[in-house]
């Protein structure tokens, strides 16, 4: 039974038993399925991880339709900081629960996450010990980052992917969370995609590929 419920899944390529983990985290008004079929590209790279991409534990507030992770409906950095601390400890044990229950350990696990879903695979990756084996985020932030000191547990490898033509979440929010993760001792990889909107484009996906495969060894 999965600690993920019925949250897509895909993999592993080979047809053996998982030797990774990669937990695919969603945007705010999207759902599991927005990112799962990034799983058949990335498997190549990683042929022995199983993806998962669970629901968002909430309703959008903001959309009649799709989840969150937390609400977004007031974002003072205060509001966002609260949120994301609440959601990260409420997602963490069931990452961890869904990797034991594959037989395998924190370091062997990832996690992805675009815009919100980045958001929350920093915060909760930061602040899992055991670490794991590293944060992969698109188009995203880092939630309190002023305050990181106080509460980071964890320096996983991160890899930041951000387009410079963002409309949504502005480049500038990727920056400051590469400045602030490498100011806290953190190993950050970045990618500024020119004229690249709110989205993945085929170089960054590339780019994503190669770091999992780096940091989950490519079994």
């Amino acid at each position: 039974m999965s600690a993920f419920g019925d949250a897509p899944r895909w993999g592993p390529l080979e047809a053996k038993a998982p030797r990774r983990l990669v937990v695919l985290l969603h945007g705010l008004g999207a759902d599991g399925f927005d990112l799962i079929d990034l799983a058949p590209g990335w498997a190549r790279a990683v042929p022995g991880a199983v993806f998962v991409a669970p629901h968002g534990s909430e309703p959008c507030d903001l959309a009649p339709y799709g989840r969150q992770w937390f609400s977004l409906s007031d974002r003072t950095p205060a509001r966002v900081a609260a949120g994301a601390s609440s959601a990260a400890a409420r997602l963490g044990p069931v990452v961890m629960a869904e990797a034991a229950a594959l037989g395998l350990a924190a370091g062997q696990v990832a996690l992805m996450g675009f815009s919100q879903g980045c958001m929350m695979a920093l915060a909760t990756g930061l602040r899992l010990t055991p670490p794991m084996a590293g944060i992969l985020g698109y188009a995203g932030a880092l939630p309190d980052s002023a305050g990181l000191s106080g509460w980071i547990a964890a320096r996983p490898p991160v890899c930041l992917l951000h387009g410079e033509e963002d409309g949504i979440v502005p480049i500038a929010a990727g920056r400051a969370a590469a400045a602030a993760l490498a100011a806290a001792g953190v190993e950050v990889e970045t990618h500024w995609r020119p004229d690249l909107d709110h989205g993945l484009d085929e170089a960054g996906i590339s780019a994503g590929a190669l770091f999992l495969q780096r940091v989950l060894g490519g079994a």
